[in-house]
Formats: C-alpha cells, sequence, structure tokens
C-alpha cells in the first residue's frame, strides 16, 4: 500500500525542519503515540496504540532515519511489533520544497502489516493507513504554526 500527500507549511524551511526532528512535536502530532525517545542521531524508540477495524493494539518500534538530506528530505523507516495482533512496518519519504516565504511538505508512504492485522482485509488497513499519516501531517502543519492545517492532498 501506497500513499502520498502534502501540506504547505506557513514556516520557513529550516524551522519546518527542524520540528519534524523534534520528539515532542512528534508525539503530540504522531496519533496514538505513547512515548517517543531519540536513542541516536538517526534511531527513535517509541510505544504506540493503533485500532484496526476490531483489531486494537500497541505497537513497540523503532524509527530510524536514512537518506538525511538536511535540510531537504529523508526516509523514515518504521518497525513495530504489536504482540499477538501482529507487526507493521513501512517507510516515509518526506521531502521539503521552500515555497516563498513558506515550506512545502510532500511525503510518500508506504506500509506492510502482518499476523491478526493483516487477517482484517487490506482494504480497510489502507484506509487506517492514510487516515493515521493525513492526521499526522495536518496535525503536525497545524501544531507547528499554531493555525488551521494547511490544503493537504491525498493520493
Amino acid at each position: 500500500m501506497e500513499m502520498t500527500g502534502e501540506q504547505l507549511i506557513p514556516l520557513p524551511q529550516e524551522a519546518t525542519w527542524r520540528a519534524l526532528n523534534d520528539t515532542a512535536i512528534l508525539k503530540v502530532c504522531i496519533p496514538g503515540c505513547e512515548t517517543i525517545e531519540q536513542v541516536s542521531d538517526t534511531e527513535y524508540q517509541l510505544t504506540m496504540t493503533a485500532k484496526v477495524g476490531p483489531v486494537s493494539a500497541k505497537f513497540k518500534g523503532k524509527m530510524t532515519l536514512s537518506e538525511v538530506d538536511v535540510p531537504h528530505s529523508y526516509t523514515l523507516v518504521f518497525e513495530g511489533q504489536g504482540g499477538v495482533a501482529g507487526f507493521a512496518k513501512g517507510q516515509a519519504n518526506v521531502r521539503l520544497t521552500p515555497e516563498s516565504e513558506a515550506t512545502k511538505l510532500g511525503y510518500t508512504v508506504k506500509a506492510m502489516v502482518g499476523g491478526k492485522l493483516a487477517q482484517v482485509g487490506s482494504r480497510l488497513i489502507d484506509g487506517v493507513a492514510r487516515k493515521i499519516a493525513e492526521q499526522f501531517f495536518s496535525a503536525f502543519n497545524k501544531h507547528v504554526t499554531g493555525t488551521a492545517a494547511g490544503s493537504a492532498a491525498g493520493e
């Protein structure tokens, strides 16, 4: 499953980049995030709760940044275990492009699940994954600017 979208963040590129790498902001913006801790320059440990149809799970996992090009882009890789519910893994390619006084944040997200989560059906999972991605980027925009979220384009 793959999805794309973008947000117009009314902040300069450098400020947007700093916010995308701030664990306090990430914790507030990642839906269901309970803890996030930076363990190295490129690795984070986190716990989050997600519900997919009838299956609810607490995931413990790690996020790793790769292909970091400050302040333009990075790839974020996520791997998480949800106990009996199964696992989730994926990656997000995030791009920041200056646009006048603002920054265009573009993203491509790929996700995969296994275990009980995979049994609830790919359409349901795709919808939940899309909703989580859109919620994160919209919440991020709103949080860092203190205004309503900018334009979002799904798919």
